[in-house]
């Protein structure tokens, strides 16, 4: 317990006293990348207090240019340990509410960080639309596509709006298989547990290879190769379905 209060006292010093500095350094040079790399050292530190330790496989998996990166979701503690170990600089699509907290709401939107209201079809779309003129960009994305964390650690199956995004901007997906989190912090717990995680890169998919009408057989081929990569107790409780065949180029 007395990590996870220094953890959150660690945050809310760097949010209170460096973001705001980031914020403005970030609007005068017109680019987010320095406030993003702080950030990132900041979470790896912070890490570090509560004892998280990250081990990263099959990094040589992720090709050049902008990708969307599609994980597993068990855990809060799942951005923690992702987010600074994919290598280069990410948005993700995150939940509205967390743009309520002063200041650090401003620095997830000079991120190019997307609130989701998920109850709102419209803003949803709106929410897709942006993602993917952020992706023709160049940035990469980072997103949960199970909709909300996995209470049993079993994998979820994938909603379909991550695959929109990355078949109209025809941009490779990295599927992400992360395990040992839900023992870091199960879902419902706000104290956060010492171990080690692991985060797994799975061999890409090129997305501009498939259209809408087979936006199924992606999300198939991608939850496929997510689930390949977690250990037994992670694993769907209805058995994934095979990675199907790459489409023709």
């Amino acid at each position: 317990m007395i990590r996870t209060l220094l953890l959150g006292l660690f945050f809310a010093l760097a949010i209170i006293l460096a973001l705001p500095w980031l914020i403005l350094w970030s609007v005068i040079v017109g680019n987010p990348e320095l406030m993003y790399e702080l950030a990132m050292r900041v979470v790896r530190v912070g890490n570090r207090i509560v004892g998280i330790r990250v081990r990263i496989e099959g990094i040589e998996n992720i090709p050049p240019g902008a990708c969307v990166f599609i994980s597993n979701h068990v855990s809060n503690a799942d951005a923690l340990v992702l987010m600074p170990v994919i290598p280069r600089r990410v948005a993700i699509l995150i939940k509205q509410e967390l743009f309520r907290i002063p200041i650090l709401s401003t620095g997830m939107r000079r991120a190019h960080f997307i609130p989701v209201d998920r109850s709102d079809r419209e803003a949803a779309a709106a929410s897709i639309d942006v993602a993917v003129r952020t992706l023709h960009e160049g940035l990469s994305f980072a997103i949960f596509p199970e909709g909300t964390r996995s209470a049993d650690g079993h994998m979820r199956s994938f909603k379909r709006g991550a695959f929109t995004v990355a078949i109209q901007a025809g941009a490779p997906i990295v599927p992400v298989s992360i395990s040992g989190t839900l023992a870091l912090m199960k879902k419902g717990d706000w104290i956060i547990r010492p171990g080690e995680a692991v985060v797994r890169y799975g061999p890409a998919v090129d997305a501009s290879s498939y259209t809408m009408d087979r936006r199924g057989q992606l999300l198939g081929r991608v939850q496929a190769l997510v689930a390949a990569g977690l250990p037994p107790e992670q694993q769907p409780i209805d058995p994934a379905p095979r990675p199907a065949p790459a489409a023709p180029a």
